[in-house]
């Protein structure tokens, strides 16, 4: 995934509302930026953290500024755009790079299945079952090289875990896929302690034969793409 304007290097001043951030570009300027993440971004909103935002000129933007990526210790990067995790994904999905996830003719994005849920990709044709992916992106990290799903609790991610447990108990393919957009890590776990419910839906749903996938992410200011796989703990 390509940026599709140049990323401009800057400064956190704060980050509130959870969708908002104040920033300092390096010509002085202080200008808020649009944060796409959700989470508590634990270790990543410090005041003072030098990040990198995307401009843009499109009038139906609020903001011209986007908040994408994170500098971390030792020229790692972190991105911290949740919806990122998708496109990458869709990208390495067509271009074969995932090899669990071959051999489908189609890739659908967005399909409704559940209870009123949508899952991220629906994978058909090929000969094969129709295969169920559910993408998650993963920022936290509180230990050297261990990346940590989620870093808040989440009902909802919960409830795509029932979900892709009862996918599973059909019969049908079911997969769940971490992407971690942080380069400082080789492995990812589920953070039990901040979510036991999470964690507890986990262990359900591997037991029902849900396939749990983990790769990182390659960063850098220009492009985002599918790096190595990662071992799940």
């Amino acid at each position: 995934m390509r940026f599709q304007t140049p990323l401009l290097r800057a400064t956190l001043l704060r980050r509130y509302k959870r969708f908002l951030a104040d920033i300092v570009l390096q010509d002085g300027r202080e200008v808020t930026a649009h944060c796409a993440n959700p989470g508590k971004m634990t270790g990543l909103a410090e005041v003072g953290t030098i990040i990198w935002a995307q401009p843009n000129d499109d009038p139906k933007r609020k903001l011209r500024y986007a908040w994408k990526l994170v500098e971390l210790p030792g020229g790692h990067m972190a991105c911290v755009d949740t919806g990122a995790a998708n496109r990458v994904v869709q990208e390495a999905l067509e271009a074969g790079d995932i090899p669990a996830l071959t051999g489908y003719d189609t890739i659908r994005p967005e399909q409704r299945y559940g209870t009123g849920s949508r899952i991220d990709f629906l994978l058909g044709g090929g000969g094969l079952p129709e295969c169920y992916v559910e993408v998650k992106s993963v920022t936290l990290s509180r230990a050297a090289g261990l990346a940590e799903f989620l870093d808040t609790v989440t009902a909802r991610g919960a409830r795509h875990l029932a979900e892709l447990t009862e996918i599973a108990k059909n019969g049908e393919r079911a997969v769940l896929l971490y992407l971690v957009q942080r380069s400082d890590c080789d492995r990812v776990t589920v953070a039990s302690d901040i979510d036991p419910a999470y964690a507890r839906a986990m262990l359900a749903a591997r037991a029902a034969g849900v396939e749990v996938l983990a790769y990182r992410a390659d960063i850098t200011p220009m492009r985002i793409t599918l790096g190595p796989a990662l071992r799940v703990e």
